[in-house]
């Protein structure tokens, strides 16, 4: 791991791909800190702004919370930060503010369109000050008159963007999906936005505006669903753990336990087949094709849970892996990260806490870079007094 620099703030700067930049992050609960938090694991020096009286609104949400009572969702996207606490509604909490914009190289903001304009705070204020700064701000409905009137709670979204009504059983109600997902896209497609509008800097000087709103990054996140309507008008269902275009593809019972089989060509569906001493089902008219497959998906389903029942779900997702033939079984979140530790993904990392106690377990960043990889500098601070 590269060496750390202290930084003004009593945080760290890290010295990987990003070790020079200095963010500075007025957003809350989630897409804003997941973004930053991404680049911070990069090396950007990310100064967090906390409201006085809580700070994060995610601190308090819990259970569960950790050995010192702090909550497991604050510190699951604030590691690697400083925390600063500002009073916003105040003239020296705003000029602060200003003073810390003019030096910072990114601003990150996910307050209601035009909040931070009324504060002093906007892009065009802080951007003339400072016209090298990325502002990324991030909405539930965008920016305009009709969307900045809705509230951006992901589970609201996840309702209006189409997501719940795919979400689920054929005949049960739409459902959510078990974490803020349109978030966790949010967030990652800001930090897409704002790495592109640095490069841009770094070749035209100028920085700009970056806008991502969570309606239009579900939209995005919905691929192969949402192109099958804007291209052939087809307005999906809930197919609960089905595939609206491959099949075999969902979860089948066995002799013992459940298994997921994702088949996604000829190929492994004759090895399917083969592993299930059921070879004549290549050769069945309804079957020997995907398109035949995903029209008889019914019939397949009964073929293949009627021979399933042979052997528990484990055997079988062992023999099928060693035939090539994408299977297994469902984890729980322990079981998760067993498997992945199992084949040597390494998918915990023990980070300092700024204080010097015990380290904070979270999740490894999924990016692996040969030269500049993610550090992990410092655990979520606390709020400072």
């Amino acid at each position: 791991m590269a060496a750390d620099q202290a930084s003004p703030e009593g945080h760290s700067a890290g010295a990987g791909a990003l070790g020079a930049l200095r963010i500075l992050d007025f957003s809350r609960v989630l897409a804003g800190p997941l973004a930053t938090m991404v680049l911070a694991d990069l090396g950007a020096e990310v100064t967090k702004v906390e409201r006085p009286g809580g700070g994060d609104e995610t601190r308090s949400w819990g259970p569960p919370y950790d050995e010192r009572g702090e909550a497991t969702y604050f510190q699951s996207v604030n590691r690697n930060k400083g925390s600063i606490v500002l009073d916003l509604a105040a003239e020296d909490g705003r000029a602060e503010a200003q003073r810390l914009a003019r030096e910072a190289d990114v601003v990150v903001e996910n307050f209601r369109p035009d909040v931070m304009a009324k504060l002093g705070l906007g892009y065009q204020e802080l951007a003339a000050a400072n016209p090298g700064l990325v502002y990324c701000s991030i909405t539930g409905f965008g920016s305009g008159e009709a969307g900045a009137a809705l509230p951006g709670y992901d589970l609201l979204v996840q309702a209006l963007g189409g997501l719940m009504s795919v979400t689920g059983e054929p005949d049960g109600p739409p459902l959510k999906v078990g974490v803020a997902l349109v978030d966790v896209v949010a967030g990652l497609f800001s930090a897409v936005g704002i790495l592109a509008a640095l490069r841009h800097r770094d070749q035209s000087g100028r920085g700009q505006r970056v806008e991502v709103d969570l309606l239009s990054a579900l939209l995005a996140a919905l691929v192969n669903q949402a192109s099958g309507y804007t291209v052939a008008g087809a307005v999906p269902g809930r197919l609960g753990n089905a595939h609206p275009s491959i099949s075999p593809y969902e979860l089948y019972a066995t002799g013992e336990g459940d298994l997921v089989l994702a088949v996604g060509n000829d190929r492994q569906f004759c090895e399917l087949c083969a592993e299930l001493n059921r070879p004549e089902l290549t050769e069945d008219a309804r079957f020997a094709t995907n398109p035949a497959r995903v029209e008889h998906r019914t019939a397949l389903r009964t073929e293949l849970e009627s021979a399933l029942t042979a052997r528990p779900a484990a055997e079988w997702a062992a023999a099928l892996t060693a035939r090539r033939v994408p299977a297994g079984v469902v984890h729980d979140l322990a079981g998760a990260f067993a498997f992945a530790d199992q084949i040597g993904l390494d998918p915990i990392v023990e980070v300092p806490r700024p204080d010097g106690g015990p380290p904070v377990p979270l999740t490894r960043n999924p990016i692996r870079l040969s030269a500049t990889p993610p550090t992990y500098r410092s655990a979520p601070p606390p709020l400072p007094e």
